[in-house]
């Protein structure tokens, strides 16, 4: 079973988003002394505690400056692009780097509305996800669905896709077009088990991809003792309420904001990151295994959560993938 990595690029308290995304390195590193597969960024928009707007860029920079790590998206929201400058983008991507370049897909806005519009993106956009994949996947594998357009580079590249979601709709459309499913369980977990059962019984097995592959998002907290990651678990929290409920520029305490989690709302947050490998490095990988064994995960993404980027190194540091902890171990 193969652990991944997600990073936002989280811009720490008092941090330029520069030094977060110079940050991206030294974990990607850790990343790939511990064995893991692949480091995945995740387009977000207008929030400025999340610096991994631009995902190829930030991946052109961090393959730069790795030596075999998978990098990739986790993803691109394909309704925010035209399917011919992502396939230009990851194709480049993929001739710098040859075999090292994921592509996942969403179709989430990865925004607010006001944002939205920003992006030159109405509420249909979604709307033509399907189709905008296909025609991605045309241009990627040389098969171009629209005649006499290719796209250079990326022609033929035949960059792997995935489908993320956090909904039956990704398990579905990726099961009935035969790629790899990643499901959002770190912030979105309600459908976990419904949209993991429905991916692999609906599935469709294509050339590229013969039999499912299921990656299922956990978050990480993993620190020496269980009380250090129970501090940084709270700590965690308090980032997300900061982000998610609370308006404008006000700036709380952590006692304000625990009271602010003891409401209705800290409750859904709280729920947000229900699936979360906290505890010791035994304790976090245990978890891992367990949420793997109930899923049929084929591999487990782990996005680090701690707002410290110091203890978020630490953490991958803490927990190496399998292969790679039993070669420490032999």
């Amino acid at each position: 079973m193969k652990y991944s990595l997600l990073d936002v690029a989280a811009v720490a308290p008092d941090e330029h988003p520069g030094d977060a995304l110079h940050g991206a390195v030294p974990l990607a590193r850790a990343a790939e002394r511990g064995g893991y597969e692949r480091v995945w960024y995740a387009e977000h928009h207008n929030m400025p505690a999340i610096a991994s707007a631009a995902t190829s860029v930030v991946i052109a920079h961090v393959a730069a400056n790795t030596e075999r790590i998978r990098l990739g998206a986790g993803g691109v929201m394909l309704p925010n692009h035209s399917p011919l400058v992502i396939a230009e983008q990851f194709g480049t991507l993929a001739a710098l780097h040859p075999g090292r370049i994921d592509l996942g897909l969403g179709r989430a806005p990865g925004s607010d509305q006001a944002t939205m519009r920003a992006l030159r993106r109405g509420p249909e956009s979604a709307d033509t996800f399907p189709q905008d994949v296909l025609e991605l996947q045309g241009f990627l594998s040389g098969e171009t669905r629209i005649p006499g357009v290719r796209a250079t580079p990326g022609d033929g590249s035949n960059v792997p896709l995935y489908i993320l979601g956090s909904s039956l709709f990704g398990a579905q459309l990726a099961a009935a077009l035969g790629l790899p499913y990643a499901f959002a369980s770190h912030f979105a977990p309600d459908a976990l088990a419904q949209a993991t059962q429905l991916y692999r019984s609906e599935y469709r097995p294509s050339a590229a991809n013969p039999e499912p592959y299921l990656i299922v998002a956990a978050n990480l907290i993993a620190a020496p003792t269980e009380q250090e990651a129970a501090v940084q678990y709270q700590a965690a929290l308090r980032w997300r309420a900061k982000r998610f409920l609370v308006r404008g520029e006000a700036e709380l305490s952590d006692d304000e904001l625990d009271q602010v989690l003891a409401t209705p709302s800290g409750e859904h947050v709280r729920a947000m990151m229900r699936v979360t490998a906290s505890g010791t490095p035994e304790q976090a990988a245990d978890y891992i295994e367990r949420l793997a064994e109930r899923t049929g995960a084929d591999e487990v993404i782990l996005a680090p959560a701690s707002p410290l980027r110091a203890e978020r190194i630490r953490a991958v540091e803490l927990v190496p993938a399998p292969a790679a902890r039993a070669l420490q171990a032999s």
